[in-house]
């Protein structure tokens, strides 16, 4: 098994089933707590969209520069939860902080989402242990993208079974879509531990580097300073 395509996997599970219940339930939840129209409500959760827009931008871009899929995943992750939060209990009050809460969550949500979909899929099909096997690439991609899937059926249907309406459901949605979020985080862990622990490494040496370079200095100058005229 290469590794990493389990992690990812059931990372992306978890993930979808937070992205696809705001695709199903999202308009439903503004009409709700905004007390709009249906034809308004379905406007403003388009804004979830546009952040799964710059989220997606943003996190290829970030995976790209760091060379860490797993990491730039795993903050996003992390950061959505305290933005379902915020919104469940606080967007509310001002349509305009509505609307920002709406943009972070999308961005937050659907970051982790496009990027393990495509470039993760994309680096794990051509690992070197599959020595340049092309079918290899189809397959890892459909293990991946397949599992995320059945998160996309589970969740619009776990929220359609507790949500029923009222104030304590709606918030038992958003403490599954929080702890989805963290749970698919977690799941990612020890590949973020492969990728940070090179740069531990990297700046460990550096300092050792540059603390051997400074001794070795130090006898220099002070043969020079004590030398005669």
């Amino acid at each position: 098994m290469i590794p990493g395509v389990v992690e990812f996997a059931l990372a992306l599970f978890f993930n979808k089933l937070v992205s696809y219940t705001f695709l199903f339930w999202l308009p439903l939840y503004v009409q709700y707590s905004l007390r709009l129209s249906g034809k308004k409500a379905d406007w403003l959760s388009t804004l979830f969209d546009v952040g799964g827009i710059i989220g997606g931008i943003v996190a290829g871009l970030v995976s790209d520069l760091l060379r860490a899929r797993a990491v730039t995943c795993v903050v996003m992750l992390i950061l959505a939860v305290p933005s379902l939060f915020c919104l469940r209990y606080f967007g509310d009050d001002h349509l305009s902080l509505y609307i920002i809460l709406l943009v972070v969550c999308g961005s937050f949500i659907n970051g982790p989402y496009a990027i393990i979909t495509t470039a993760v899929s994309s680096d794990l099909g051509t690992h070197k242990s599959l020595k340049g096997d092309q079918n290899a690439k189809a397959t890892v991609t459909a293990i991946i993208d397949g599992t995320g899937s059945l998160g996309a059926a589970c969740g619009p249907l776990l929220v359609g079974l507790i949500t029923n309406g009222s104030q304590s459901s709606w918030n038992n949605a958003f403490y599954l879509l929080m702890g989805s979020s963290l749970i698919s985080a977690l799941f990612l862990s020890r590949l973020v531990v492969s990728e940070v622990k090179p740069w531990i490494l990297r700046l460990l040496h550096s300092g050792l580097t540059n603390r051997i370079r400074h001794r070795h200095e130090e006898p220099i100058e002070l043969q020079a300073l004590s030398s005669p005229l």
